[in-house]
């Protein structure tokens, strides 16, 4: 609606397939393909699936980025690419920014404009707070040659970086601290209330937009499970995972809110139900 054709996207690990598979459309015959780097050879992955060992497919899967061009029922389009990134979180950052100059150099989208490309970056609280590459990046955001025209900072702040807690790994309030520096606005919104997260990030997208600024959302959430798929959290943050445990799903909170906002059940579980019919559909595309 204000005129953005193309985002650029950077981003960690954590999240990644799902950001690639219902973000930027991947397909999951592709994703799937990647684990054994079989390059999209179904009778191979088939083949694999019931004879060899994939505890040990490493983590190129993670790696890899991707490029799509949304529709949307207005007729507008949008393209996007998420930015290959080796997991070394950060890294990628300013490549991404210098993959939006480029594109609205080519576009001659620069000056005081920039508002047809954009990029959204991705952090981890711990990283956001603790890499260097941030605030070097954020520095740059007004110097003439690097202006992009403002970032989306969109921090996952789940509140663990790794197994330490915030206290034991930064000396600010908020790990979305950085950004007073640049005098950014910074939304801090609970990651449990999906339509709060929503609204947020449009008033971000607005705000970019309108003032060419860089703009930080603090997504307060948590990690319902560990780190990884042998880290158990209740070693680390014992306090903090038997509250996690107790917590309702993010999916059930937005159900009640639903209904508290006149919805029906029946549009609850059509809504549910075209998610399962989605995961059948590719499940069964794929096998």
């Amino acid at each position: 609606e204000f005129g953005l054709e193309d985002v650029v996207i950077a981003m960690p690990h954590r999240g990644r397939l799902n950001v690639l598979a219902n973000v930027l459309k991947k397909p999951l015959k592709q994703v799937f393909s990647e684990f054994r780097d079989s390059h999209y050879d179904i009778e191979k992955i088939l083949e694999e699936l019931e004879s060899q060992d994939w505890s040990s497919s490493g983590d190129v899967k993670y790696h890899l980025g991707a490029h799509s061009t949304r529709e949307y029922g207005d007729g507008k389009s949008v393209s996007m690419s998420l930015e290959a990134n080796p997991s070394h979180l950060e890294t990628v950052g300013p490549i991404a920014l210098g993959r939006t100059r480029a594109k609205q150099f080519f576009r001659g989208d620069t000056e005081e404009q920039f508002n047809e490309v954009m990029p959204i970056l991705m952090h981890g609280d711990a990283a956001f707070a603790g890499q260097g590459v941030c605030y070097e990046s954020m520095q740059l955001a007004k110097v003439k040659d690097f202006n992009v025209g403002g970032t989306i900072h969109i921090v996952v702040n789940n509140q663990v970086g790794f197994t330490t807690n915030p206290w034991n790994s930064r000396s600010t309030e908020y790990c979305s601290d950085l950004g007073k520096t640049f005098n950014c606005p910074i939304f801090h919104v609970n990651g449990d209330d999906g339509f709060a997260v929503v609204e947020a990030c449009e008033m971000a997208a607005e705000f970019r937009q309108k003032f060419n600024t860089d703009v930080v959302i603090d997504i307060v959430c948590f990690r319902r499970f560990g780190h990884n798929e042998i880290d158990n959290p209740d070693f680390t943050q014992p306090k903090l995972y038997e509250a996690v445990r107790k917590q309702e799903s993010s999916e059930s909170k937005a159900a009640t809110e639903m209904l508290k906002q006149g919805h029906s059940q029946q549009e609850i579980d059509d809504i549910r139900n075209m998610i399962t019919y989605v995961v059948i559909f590719f499940y069964f595309d794929f096998f």
